[in-house]
């Protein structure tokens, strides 16, 4: 009876010890996974999956943060944003190029200098950063596997923020130079050219990126932005100097260009209307006078909408961030399962956030078509229809004024019948 005993104790031992030891199996394999799912929230684990992947502590917020971004990011989308900007910006330089060499008067040749400009800064802007932002889509959403280093993240930063600002800068130039020339012509055809041109489109890229290049020198910081696909200006808590100083100005200088450009196309807009009404007449050439204004007109509120459209939401959303002190590094996507409960920014604001940053991008794609390809393209067809219902409407005052007054003049005649009859 004891060696039965002993014998079924021997067995249980052995049993026991097949599944501690499978068990220790299973727990050797979770600790190889789990410690890089904790990686996304714990401060210590990332620090471990930085060293173990071999990124330095200038990109390990970039390994710390990265998310799993669901269905909302695809890389169809940023391939098509360059492609689009691509071919709009160069067809845009050809044609100016074109126009310059033809043009003789030097007002339209400062025109289509900053026209110029503002295609050739868009399409480096496209062309220096999307192929980063598409390499990051194709590698899963991780910019460690791009960039172990962290340097790619402060050129990425730089060219965001050089281009970023020298666009509103050279739209802010382009309303001021045409409401100079629409309200004070004669100081305008003085003063303005073109080698003033190109001194302040020399001026407006060098501030940039000088601008751009703080963050290089200490003041400020570039960090990874959700969902890991891009890096800009940090609003978060940072031990950088100066970093909230620097976004501060990126933002007011931001909104500053934009109320300037407003203003100026506002100003423009009035002068023009007041010029069309002095000009009133039946002659030809107040007649072109008239569709001039009218193209104009609604170039510029075009290039009002889309400006306002494009850049609004990002630059009040960041100072928006920098007074709450928050970052897009905090998010994570609602597919995520770890999810930092201490996170002050919600799914809605990162999504939010990301969409406010493709419409800033949006804008180096709208760009030549709102200020050169669509004029020739939709204003002609807008103002010949204008024309077509304001010709209608007085052949119709016509048509009416003929059948009334044949109407008066059978009265006035059965009136004189009447008369004679009676006599």
């Amino acid at each position: 009876m004891m060696r039965l005993y002993a014998l079924s104790s021997l067995r249980e031992a052995g049993s026991s010890r097949r599944c501690w030891a499978y068990s220790g199996e299973i727990l050797a394999a979770f600790k190889i996974f789990v410690p890089s799912r904790i990686a996304v929230d714990t401060p210590e684990a990332a620090k471990m999956t930085a060293k173990g992947t071999g990124c330095t502590n200038a990109s390990l917020q970039v390994c710390e943060n990265k998310t799993n971004a669901g269905g909302n990011v695809s890389v169809g989308f940023p391939i098509s944003m360059m492609v689009t900007g691509v071919v709009g910006n160069s067809l845009a330089l050809i044609l100016v190029y074109i126009s310059y060499r033809k043009k003789e008067n030097r007002r339209k040749k400062s025109f289509l200098l900053f026209i110029g400009s503002l295609a050739l800064t868009d399409l480096f802007g496209q062309l220096l950063t999307s192929p980063v932002v598409i390499s990051v889509y194709l590698a899963d959403l991780n910019w460690c596997a791009i960039d172990n280093t962290g340097k790619l993240c402060k050129y990425f930063g730089v060219c965001m923020t050089t281009f970023g600002l020298c666009s509103l800068f050279l739209a802010s130039a382009m309303a001021l130079e045409r409401a100079m020339a629409i309200t004070n012509p004669h100081w305008y055809s003085n003063h303005m050219k073109t080698s003033m041109t190109k001194l302040t489109l020399a001026a407006i890229w060098c501030l940039g990126f000088l601008f751009s290049l703080l963050p290089i020198a200490g003041i400020g910081e570039y960090t990874n932005q959700w969902p890991g696909t891009w890096c800009f200006i940090s609003t978060g808590k940072s031990e950088a100097p100066g970093n909230v100083f620097f976004a501060i100005t990126f933002a007011v200088l931001g909104i500053f260009s934009l109320l300037v450009t407003l203003s100026c196309n506002v100003m423009t807009i009035r002068g023009l209307i007041i010029r069309c009404k002095t000009k009133t007449g039946a002659s030809q050439s107040s007649k072109q006078w008239e569709r001039l204004t009218t193209e104009t007109v609604i170039q510029l509120l075009g290039i009002m909408c889309v400006l306002i459209i494009c850049w609004s939401p990002l630059l009040l959303l960041l100072l928006r961030m920098i007074y709450s002190q928050v970052s897009s590094q905090e998010c994570k996507s609602a597919n995520t399962t770890f999810i930092s409960v201490q996170s002050k920014v919600s799914n809605l604001d990162c999504d939010f956030f990301l969409t406010a940053i493709r419409l800033a991008s949006l804008n180096q794609i709208l760009d030549p078509w709102v200020y050169l390809l669509l004029r020739e393209i939709l204003l002609r067809k807008f103002c010949i229809m204008a024309n077509a219902v304001s010709n209608c409407s007085v052949d119709d005052r016509k048509e009416s004024q003929t059948a009334l007054d044949a109407l008066n003049k059978q009265n006035q005649q059965g009136n004189n019948i009447c008369k004679s009859t009676s006599n």
